[in-house]
């Protein structure tokens, strides 16, 4: 199967923090799916990234999907959800619900749809006790969704090479380069479409930090990067306030194999 225009919405994950091209801009998943995707269709392939940093489902789906079915793709990519996990209070099969009619519509307009189970970040990030049931209930709810309306389901959750921290970036939320590359053969191979084993390649499990090093680690991680998280959210503010879609219209991308 082909496809002459792919559309992906969603937040972070999808935007392609933290795997950067070299202006610091974010490549990620869905440009490198893109790019392959190119090879066999050509310059006629049409691509958009609507994805923003820090979005929440309500807005995601206020703000990309309108666009994203105005421009009739062939194929949509649909990961959100999982800032709403990380705030004080979320219904996970409540964002299931809102989901499903969106899904729905996509499917019902002519396109493929791909949707994820998302990789256990509770492995390389505290609050397991609290995140874990959340994610684990939101994508059990994505698996039914995507068996109801024939979508493509990724199963990141179900690869273990997540569990590698290098999979990661050093905020512990996002992907790493190498990260972001293993979902792009994951996806490329679940739509039929050929890619090298090296895109799949893990960096080798890196030995068991000591305890007291693990702790100070988890001291500049906090420092770092959640105590400006928690500083957002007690104000009110989103990492992507101000940052808009790096792809906003369907355009060609450079094929890569």
């Amino acid at each position: 199967m082909s496809w002459d225009s792919f559309v992906a919405l969603g937040d972070s994950f999808t935007e392609g923090m933290d795997d950067s091209y070299p202006d610091g801009t974010y490549r990620g998943w869905a440009d490198l799916v893109a790019a392959r995707l190119a090879v066999d269709a050509g310059p006629k392939l049409g691509y958009a990234n609507l994805a923003v940093r820090g979005k929440v489902l309500s807005q995601v789906l206020a703000e990309q999907v309108g666009p994203a079915l105005a421009m009739r793709p062939s194929l949509v990519s649909f990961a959100a959800g999982g800032n709403d996990l990380l705030r004080r209070k979320v219904d996970p099969w409540g964002l299931v619900h809102k989901i499903d009619p969106v899904i729905a519509r996509m499917r019902a307009a002519g396109a493929d749809v791909i949707l994820f189970r998302f990789a256990d970040v509770t492995t390389v990030l505290p609050g397991q006790r609290i995140v874990g049931p959340r994610a684990t209930a939101l994508n059990d709810g994505i698996r039914e969704l995507a068996d109801r309306h024939g979508a493509i389901l990724i199963d990141l959750f179900a690869d273990d090479a997540f569990h590698n921290r290098l999979l990661w970036s050093t905020d512990r939320l996002h992907l790493s380069a190498a990260g972001h590359r293993r979902v792009a053969a994951h996806v490329l191979r679940a739509l039929g479409v050929g890619v090298t084993e090296e895109w799949l390649l893990v960096p080798p499990m890196p030995a068991p930090t000591p305890w007291l090093l693990a702790r100070g680690a988890d001291l500049r991680w906090a420092g770092q990067h959640l105590a400006p998280w928690i500083k957002r959210r007690l104000a009110g503010d989103s990492s992507g306030d101000l940052v808009t879609a790096k792809r906003p219209e369907l355009g060609p991308i450079e094929a890569i194999a």
